[in-house]
């Protein structure tokens, strides 16, 4: 009896030794659609891992601003943010260059996908599109960026805020389409500058456009996406179109912080994120479009997702150094013309 009592005490302090020293790996990720990252990713790879998953979550301002906080003893390990903020995450030195061979998934990715802000420093996660949407039974198509100067728009478009993640892409597009050739896009700048007048409203995120659709306050608007499904709910004509200038596009990137004490979890999981499995699973969820060029959607599920070669090719990204470089200018002339 004393013996089994010892060994019953015995392998219950194994086991609390063993719970005790599970690791935590603490991932930094935007707010959006974290259950459903959980159900995909976080607990199956917890499962594969026997690790333990947290989650932090925020802007990339305020998840960058808690990186410089704890740069000498860091409490995150894997972060997620846009190219441009991974790029200057990186230029603070609070980003450790990455070793692509330990990613078994990284050869099939979409070459955009591959050391996207440059450095070694990323890897693409997903990436999405921002095409024209209008309202078919109001409207000729759309076939330019261009056509939302029309005058039959006037007062019936909306565009994004500069200082939103669209913004600089709408700039660029806009830029594009009236032959500008420097990249502070001045051209396109000043092209939307000048619609002030006619533009319903300066967008600061995706559900207020889709309100503006269904209240029948806009007939024509850039739209990401990710948020195609959402506008269609509306119930209203409502038509997605490739510009003859091509899609803007934006991209997440994923990225180790320096001095992570769990960089090898962080590779594992990153490598598990980027599988053709996974990538399946959150695109035919409409979580995330995928850029492993390995994933099949059905034609229900593709309608919703930045996808396919064709897709991919007609892409037009900003880079993350002009986003940081012209950041703070496109701000300052945006609020003196949007006061005048």
């Amino acid at each position: 009896m004393k013996k089994q009592l010892l060994l019953a005490l015995s392998l219950g302090l194994l086991a609390n030794a063993a719970h005790a020293e599970k690791r935590e790996l603490v991932i930094s990720a935007y707010p959006i659609a974290q259950p459903l990252f959980m159900k995909y990713v976080y607990e199956p790879f917890k499962a594969k891992c026997g690790c333990e998953i947290k989650v932090e979550t925020g802007n990339n301002a305020d998840r960058i601003a808690k990186l410089v906080a704890h740069r000498n003893n860091p409490v995150i390990d894997l972060v997620l943010l846009s190219d441009s903020g991974m790029l200057e995450a990186a230029q603070k030195g609070l980003i450790q260059p990455m070793e692509y061979s330990k990613l078994s998934n990284y050869g099939q990715l979409y070459d955009v996908a591959k050391n996207p802000i440059g450095g070694n420093f990323a890897v693409g996660y997903t990436l999405y599109s921002v095409g024209l949407v209008y309202r078919s039974d109001k409207i000729a198509p759309l076939t330019s960026w261009k056509d939302l100067w029309r005058p039959e728009l006037k007062g019936r478009v909306a565009f994004p805020d500069v200082s939103t993640t669209q913004g600089p892409l709408m700039l660029r597009m806009a830029d594009a389409a009236w032959g500008g050739k420097t990249d502070d896009y001045a051209t396109g700048f000043a092209k939307i500058a000048g619609m002030k007048g006619n533009v319903v409203t300066f967008s600061k995120n995706s559900a207020q456009l889709a309100a503006l659709f269904a209240q029948e306050e806009i007939w024509a608007a850039p739209v990401a996406r990710f948020t195609w499904s959402q506008m269609l709910k509306t119930g209203l004509p409502l038509k997605w179109a490739i510009p003859a200038e091509g899609q803007a596009a934006g991209m997440n990137v994923m990225g180790i912080v320096a001095k992570s004490k769990n960089a090898d979890l962080a590779y594992q999981l990153m490598d598990f994120w980027l599988s053709k499995e996974v990538q399946t699973q959150l695109a035919t969820n409409l979580v995330d479009s995928p850029v492993n060029k390995e994933v099949r959607l059905s034609v229900a599920a593709a309608q919703f997702n930045t996808y396919g070669p064709d897709q991919i090719s007609s892409l037009k990204f900003v880079k993350p150094d002009v986003i940081l470089k012209q950041r703070s200018n496109w701000m300052e002339k945006w609020n003196k013309a949007m006061s005048k």
